[in-house]
């Protein structure tokens, strides 16, 4: 039986678009899927990120050392990069991301043998044809403990939104990254004009910060900063998920938390503004033709 291992890595969304491509190429080459979750992390010093898809229904083992390549897996990694870069992408056996934007090669490789996966592959067209599918392995439980729930029941009972803030940049210092405090008072606006009564909930790396530059009434917003720590992110996606519309940043935990909560009577606004003469992603193709790009 052919076999995939794929390399995850990154931060929460960053694993979700690992595993959501790794998991069709298995399933279009009925070919069995193994996760590789430590070599992507090893060397994250600078945020120390950790492997978080525990929390998800995922139908796949963990490679064993020696499918992780190891020992000296840093050196055997890079010489089968090398390997792999002189020979055609169809015949290649360790498929490595050349670029940011979208690779329909993915769809059509043909795996025979064992093939390395290394890419975060940040695409709904890696994996659109099993959207199905992903929905059901990334489906999350709902997290033990009273407050969590009692949030949760107070989004469901209302026109709730959920607001992202990323702060890719130190909030009040001088940056580019960030999607600017504009970019969420007209998102604001949009919802207020498309949706009756909307109660919003706030998530970010920095909630004081978040909800100064927002500038909302505090009687129509809710703060969620309870759930800190990379550890307890997969709770905030679950909360998020549980709401009914969404304005998110141009992040990819922010992207899964709309992907995984929107039905067809959703209202999404994103961040469709340009940094430096391309878009605020980075790439073309990430957004739904139906989200509304601000």
């Amino acid at each position: 039986m052919s076999k995939i291992i794929v390399r995850i890595k990154g931060g929460l969304g960053n694993q979700l678009f690992c595993y959501a491509a790794a998991r069709r190429l298995a399933i279009a080459n009925d070919a069995e899927l193994v996760i590789d979750d430590v070599t992507g992390f090893v060397r994250d010093h600078k945020y120390r990120r950790q492997y978080l898809l525990d929390r998800f229904h995922i139908p796949a083992r963990k490679a064993t050392a020696a499918e992780r390549m190891e020992p000296f897996e840093r050196y055997r990694h890079g010489l089968a990069k090398w390997l792999a870069r002189r020979r055609p992408f169809q015949r290649r056996r360790y498929v490595e991301q050349e670029r940011i934007d979208f690779d329909p090669r993915l769809l059509d490789l043909k795996v025979k043998g064992t093939v390395y996966l290394d890419g975060y592959w940040q695409s709904e067209g890696y994996f659109k044809d099993v959207e199905r599918t992903i929905r059901q392995d990334l489906k999350i439980e709902p997290p033990k403990g009273s407050f969590n729930c009692r949030v949760a029941d107070e989004i469901r009972g209302c026109n709730s939104v959920a607001i992202h803030c990323r702060w890719f940049d130190q909030p009040g210092k001088s940056g580019v990254h960030n999607a600017p405090a504009d970019y969420y008072h007209r998102a604001i606006d949009e919802i207020e004009r498309r949706i009756d009564c909307p109660r919003y909930f706030v998530f970010s790396d920095d909630p004081l910060a978040a909800c100064f530059m927002l500038g909302l009434s505090a009687e129509w917003v809710t703060t969620v900063y309870h759930n800190r720590g990379d550890e307890n992110a997969w709770v905030d996606l679950w909360l998020m998920s549980q709401c009914s519309h969404f304005i998110i940043a141009n992040n990819t935990f922010s992207w899964w938390g709309a992907w995984l909560g929107q039905e067809d009577t959703t209202v999404v606004v994103a961040p469709g503004f340009k940094v430096w003469g391309i878009t605020s992603w980075g790439f073309d193709g990430l957004l739904q033709a139906r989200w509304i790009q601000m």
